[in-house]
């Protein structure tokens, strides 16, 4: 049996950090792929350079920034200032929506603006009951006329999934929170930044990043199409499609369900819920668009949810996009006719007008986005302390089973290690 200190599983951004960081030599990164990146790959193909997903990076560590670039030699990287907006009734409103209500035609500005006021101001001045969900808190901190015209129905779109199964804080800091004063100041003087009002692209696309993570990593330490399939939690061994490995400690970026499976470790599986993505990345041969990095479409008519726009990102000529929708967990997906909807869909909407469609590539992200709800929050925690007892560590968006940036991985990732070091 083989033996090892720190065994890591999965080598995406969150497996990679923890190798490249931790003062431990004394390891290995398990890797099921063929390749390294995990949802951060990068595709290049007749001449476009796309990504799995739309993954940009948005640095508030200026230290990690330069950590990443100094071990990119030769790659440009773009500093962007994100330009967004939201397709509505045949027009393009700023986003984030509940700022730029001013926008809409008169009779939709007066209601948004009344059912904003009234939702935040009880009549008996009493204060309002507590919420208990997603869905509520839109409710309840925005009103009607913003909720339903925007807010339910995009992210009902993104997540598949009611809005009321989750937790009023599944999206935490990423959600473009504002308050009554906000969106009357907005009226006159914009201010919609957000958390990725600017961000950076390496023309190489995001599997730089990884590949910056990696070079910090002997390569025969990384043991690529080698998955984990059990593990002994008492005894710490992990079985692979390989050998055994004896651990002292195992950090899994896996999902966090199919660890608990792995680990043989009873837990309620209802309390684990997640969506699925059908990405297309689109080449055409003429330039589309200008001066807009991403499009939100509420419209249920419409069957994606956001499209991105590599293209103005690198200044290029040729439209390049990727386009996302959403599925439920276990739904069919029907790749061939989905494109073609979505093709469609883009000429309803002007983004293709004659265009011609020269080159195409899709992947399904499933798990995409995680269900956040008050049992997957308990559980979570619960599970976590189990596992910690026994040497194995749960991070990242679906170790931790939560939303956060790439970053974020980045950051738990070094925070764990510098544990370990202590």
């Amino acid at each position: 049996m083989d033996s090892v200190r720190h065994l890591i599983c999965g080598a995406g951004i969150s497996g990679l950090a923890t190798a490249a960081f931790g003062k431990e030599k004394d390891l290995l990164v398990l890797e099921k792929d063929l390749e390294i990146g995990g949802y951060c790959k990068t595709v290049k193909q007749d001449g476009f350079t796309w990504d799995y997903s739309g993954h940009f990076f948005h640095f508030k560590h200026k230290d990690i920034e330069a950590w990443l670039r100094a071990r990119m030699p030769g790659q440009r990287i773009r500093d962007v200032q994100k330009k967004s907006t939201i397709s509505y009734k045949g027009k393009q409103i700023d986003f984030p929506f509940q700022k730029n209500i001013h926008q809409l035609p008169q009779d939709e500005f007066i209601e948004c603006l009344v059912d904003v006021y009234f939702a935040r101001t009880r009549t008996d001045g009493t204060a309002p009951p507590p919420e208990k969900n997603f869905k509520e808190m839109l409710y309840a901190r925005f009103g009607r006329g913003i909720a339903e015209r925007f807010l339910i129905p995009y992210n009902e779109k993104l997540y598949a999934v009611d809005l009321a199964e989750l937790d009023r804080d599944a999206m935490g800091r990423f959600f473009p929170h504002a308050d009554l004063n906000d969106i009357i100041r907005n009226m006159r003087t914009a201010d919609n930044a957000s958390y990725n009002a600017a961000f950076t692209y390496p023309e190489g696309g995001a599997i730089e990043y990884v590949k910056a993570l990696a070079s910090e990593v002997e390569t025969s330490r990384i043991c690529l199409g080698e998955e984990l399939q059990s593990i002994d939690l008492r005894a710490r061994v992990a079985k692979t499609n390989k050998r055994e490995i004896h651990f002292e400690r195992l950090v899994s970026s896996m999902p966090l369900p199919a660890l608990l499976r792995a680990a043989n470790l009873a837990h309620d599986a209802a309390a684990f819920s997640w969506n699925k993505v059908l990405v297309f990345n689109l080449g055409f041969d003429k330039k589309g668009p200008k001066d807009v990095h991403w499009i939100y479409y509420p419209d249920r008519a419409r069957s994606f949810y956001r499209i991105g726009f590599y293209d103005n990102i690198f200044d290029a000529d040729r439209l390049s996009l990727y386009v996302e929708l959403g599925y439920k967990h276990g739904a069919p997906v029907n790749v061939e006719e989905a494109k073609q909807k979505v093709l469609r869909d883009l000429r309803a909407e002007g983004v293709i007008t004659d265009h011609k469609l020269v080159s195409s590539h899709s992947v399904v992200m499933d798990p995409a986005y995680v269900h956040i709800t008050q049992k997957s929050i308990a559980e979570t925690a619960r599970l976590g302390r189990i596992l910690n007892a026994h040497g194995v560590y749960s991070i990242g968006r679906y170790g931790g089973w939560t939303y956060c940036s790439i970053e974020d991985n980045i950051v738990e990732a070094q925070r764990l290690v510098a544990d370990f070091d202590a």
